[in-house]
Order: structure tokens, then sequence, then C-alpha cells
């Protein structure tokens, strides 16, 4: 897993939108990360990077269109970890 990309995008559930963070294996476009929650922001970001099973120094080049949930000390943190 050298090169992993993330985005966001919403769904209606109901009468109300959520959102899914989606974390992607470049090579295979294997989804190795997710999180889906009411809002939009870090916090969703670092729920999708939690469940990735391989080891995040596996992680050569991340790319992302870094919105402002992408814009996150800790999630830069985590892969310069």
């Amino acid at each position: 897993m050298s090169v992993l990309v993330s985005d966001l995008t919403y769904v209606k559930v109901g009468k109300h939108w959520n959102y899914v963070c989606f974390l992607l294996n470049l090579y295979n476009r294997e989804i190795v990360g997710y999180s889906a929650g009411k809002h939009k922001d870090e916090n969703l970001v670092q729920r999708a990077f939690a469940t990735v099973k391989q080891p995040l120094e596996t992680v050569k080049i991340f790319y992302t269109d870094r919105g402002s949930e992408f814009k996150n000390v800790v999630i830069d943190e985590l892969l310069d970890a």
C-alpha cells in the first residue's frame, strides 16, 4: 500500500445527510479504510484512518483534495510517523 487516496462524499439517510470518508489503495483500488457519520469534519477522517489494517508506515504518498477536513495536525502526524 504505497499510494493512498481519499475523498469524502455524502448520502441521504432518511431525511438527513450523512458523510462517508473512503481511503483507497491506488494500486488495486481496494477500500482499506472508511468511516461514516453525521458530521463532515476531521474526526470522520481520523476514524477512517483508524480502520486501516495495514501499517501506515507503508504509505509513501497520500493524496486528497485537501479539503478543510484533511487540514489536521493529527492526520499529518499519523502519516509522518
